[in-house]
């Protein structure tokens, strides 16, 4: 099987522009984001001497519209063809771990094998500052290995876990459609945060090649904004971008968040109250939450976890 670049990954174009791959679908074209630029002014050196600048997620639209606008969609589209370098968080792991002691301490503590972890962002470019996060990735069924592994370490002190400081910063930064006490009920049960040496790091899923089969995602036809409520029947792809919620519903078979806020956010079997834009894709109908950027207006919360909080 040829490993086209995948989610999570970063691609490199002629111009030495760098991308985060943000789809699965990317045979002909890479589905991305552009992140970094080569800048003589910036603020982030390469291992090899050479500045890039980060670009925000509105100027990266704007700046691809303007001098690239054949890469322009949903996302950006590279053509393969224009693409020099496939930067993989797993391939590369192993020399990332060997150059920062906080890597390899928690590839020691995940207890995943190789080619299961790896670490994206900035990290992977070669472009993190002493502030930077760790991103780590996980793929397919270790997700699960590595959430439990995070929660037992947090619980014998070998991590720590995030302080109320940190996760008010988090829910600013959000600013979810949630109160923050229905915020932090939600995100404390996912164990995919912590901080290790004084570093925050969270843990992103991603698919196994395997696993990696229609997931060609295209705007459907808007048929208007809805508040649903749904017994979750399948969440294995809840913490995939976008997460999928396949849900009991009479008219709309799923809700999909393109938004890392509601990841993880419902469980199978709990009931889920949802608000976005339903779309018809085909015979069929999503819930799609996070159609905009801060995602205003849009929210998922599990109704089944409010309701066990209210009886403690």
């Amino acid at each position: 099987m040829k490993r086209y670049p995948r989610l999570r990954d970063f691609i490199r174009d002629t111009d030495g522009w760098l991308y985060a791959v943000c789809t699965y679908d990317n045979q002909k074209k890479a589905g991305c984001i552009l992140r970094y630029v080569p800048d003589t002014n910036g603020e982030r050196t390469d291992p090899y001497g050479e500045r890039y600048r980060k670009i925000e997620f509105s100027e990266a639209y704007d700046r691809i519209r303007r001098e690239k606008p054949e890469y322009s969609d949903l996302v950006q589209r590279v053509p393969l063809e224009d693409i020099t370098e496939v930067l993989k968080p797993d391939e590369r792991m192993r020399s990332l771990a060997a150059g920062d002691p906080r890597i390899s301490r928690l590839l020691s503590l995940l207890q995943l094998p190789s080619g299961g972890f790896g670490v994206t962002g900035s990290i992977l470019c070669g472009l993190a500052g002493p502030e930077s996060d760790i991103d780590g990735v996980v793929y397919g069924d270790l997700f699960l290995k590595a959430q439990k592994k995070l929660q037992t370490c947090v619980q014998d002190g070998s991590l720590a876990s995030l302080d109320d400081e940190l996760w008010k910063k988090i829910y600013r930064k959000r600013s979810p459609e949630l109160s923050y006490d229905e915020f932090i009920l939600h995100e404390k049960r996912k164990w995919n945060r912590g901080k290790i040496d004084g570093t925050y790091f969270d843990l992103l899923f991603t698919r196994d090649y395997t696993d990696i089969r229609d997931c060609s995602f295209q705007k459907g036809e808007v048929c208007g904004t809805e508040v649903i409520t749904a017994e979750v029947t399948d969440a294995v792809f809840g913490f995939d971008s976008p997460a999928r919620y396949d849900i009991a519903h009479p008219d709309i078979s799923c809700i999909l968040s393109f938004t890392h806020t509601y990841t993880g956010q419902v469980r199978c079997g709990e009931m889920a109250e949802a608000k976005g834009v339903v779309e018809r894709h085909g015979d069929e109908y999503y819930l799609v939450v996070g159609t905009t950027r801060e995602a205003r207006g849009e929210y998922i919360r599990s109704l089944s976890l409010l309701a066990e909080s209210e009886e403690l």
